[in-house]
């Protein structure tokens, strides 16, 4: 007899993402434009910091909301770049990336039926857990609103049952970045509904014009706010797994114990060498940033010359072609380009079906692989 498991773990499947990255094994001359991972070492005195914990024998347990002194340099840092404080006491969860931020934030805060709000098209790393948790996922479609979430369409989807909102800005896929003028608007929204209000800002430090603006800057939204960030993009640090959950003391009593039944804590090592990022490498970001952006303006540039319709994006290392114009859905295009021209990028579909009709090429690469991919994908188009 097979024994059951649970009926909601029948019905995830493997990220788009990861999909068109893992047939790579079957094109090895094809231009890989599909993970968001920057391609910078990660800073010399991190990995010092790291490997200085690792032969000094501090490989055991923290405390499971992480090491004090690694709170308290995420509370300096974002008291000294943004403005804002929390407790690193009471108010910080030090998680295995931001991805187990979002899931034990979650797990604490839903329970079946919730209805959450998504701005779409979207990271594909949330419905999933939503829907595990027995929650609702409620789309607020931006695509004709150059990826900007609408106020007076974000309150139009409130209602009794929803029980959170979540935004990612600067965003994945699309590499928009919300202004001051829309955020006030936003606020006012939240601020007159009571919800859980989410902000998955790990794209924070990759904001190339103008100020990130954060969630976290509005006092209104404090008592009922959860920040979520890291270091994989900040200071390229993804392997190391150091993300955090900010939040109200009231609530993050309850994230600490969901966190510390998943993991017990995040890896010694890594917390060791996340306060060196934290504390010394505030350039990092900066230093990478003049990188992105030329890469950026080269890519955008490129999709604009070729005819593409693309919203040029102010942040992460994304960008969000329309390919609606071809007549193929996005999967298939996808499919195609890396078939016939030896090129991978991610089917919009991949981010919600809000998302079909778009391509996410990743510029999260040297200039080098960049130039090859846009060379390939002009020569594609035209036999379209």
């Amino acid at each position: 007899m097979v024994l059951s498991i649970n009926e909601l773990a029948k019905t995830l499947s493997v990220p788009g993402i990861r999909q068109f990255s893992n047939q790579l094994i079957h094109f090895p001359d094809a231009v890989n434009l599909t993970i968001g991972q920057p391609d910078f070492p990660t800073p010399e005195a991190v990995k010092s910091a790291g490997i200085e914990a690792v032969m000094n024998n501090k490989t055991g347990y923290s405390h499971n909301a992480g090491l004090l002194e690694l709170r308290q340099a995420v509370s300096s840092y974002f008291q000294d770049k943004y403005g804002f404080s929390y407790n690193p006491e009471t108010e910080i969860v030090i998680t295995n990336g931001a991805s187990e931020a979002i899931d034990s934030v979650f797990r604490t805060i839903l329970t079946p039926g919730d209805e959450v709000i998504l701005p779409t098209p979207l990271y594909l790393g949330y419905e999933p857990i939503i829907e595990l948790c027995g929650g609702k996922v409620v789309y607020l479609d931006t695509t004709d609103t150059d990826f900007r979430p609408s106020p007076e369409r974000l309150a139009s989807l409130i209602t009794p049952n929803t029980k959170a909102v979540l935004f990612n800005f600067p965003s994945n896929p699309t590499g928009v970045t919300i202004e001051k003028a829309l955020m006030d608007d936003l606020v006012a929204v939240l601020e007159k509904n009571n919800v859980f209000v989410l902000s998955d800002e790990i794209y924070s430090e990759n904001t190339f014009s103008g100020p990130h603006i954060s969630f976290a800057q509005y006092a209104s939204l404090r008592d009922r706010l959860f920040l979520l960030h890291g270091l994989s993009k900040s200071h390229s640090m993804t392997g190391w797994r150091i993300g955090y959950a900010l939040g109200p003391a009231n609530y993050m009593e309850h994230v600490l114990k969901v966190h510390l039944y998943n993991s017990v804590c995040a890896s010694l090592p890594s917390q060791y060498a996340a306060i060196k990022a934290l504390n010394d490498c505030r350039q990092t970001p900066v230093e990478m940033n003049y990188e992105y952006i030329r890469r950026r303006d080269f890519v955008y540039s490129r999709l604009v010359e070729m005819g593409l319709d693309v919203v040029k994006p102010n942040g992460a290392f994304y960008i969000f072609p329309s390919i609606k114009k071809y007549g193929l859905n996005s999967y298939s295009f996808a499919t195609k380009l890396l078939n016939e021209a030896g090129v991978a990028a991610v089917p919009g579909s991949a981010f919600s079906t809000y998302g079909e009709g778009y391509l996410r090429i990743s510029y999260a690469y040297a200039m080098p692989v960049l130039e090859k991919g846009m060379d390939r994908l002009e020569s594609f188009l035209q036999t379209l």
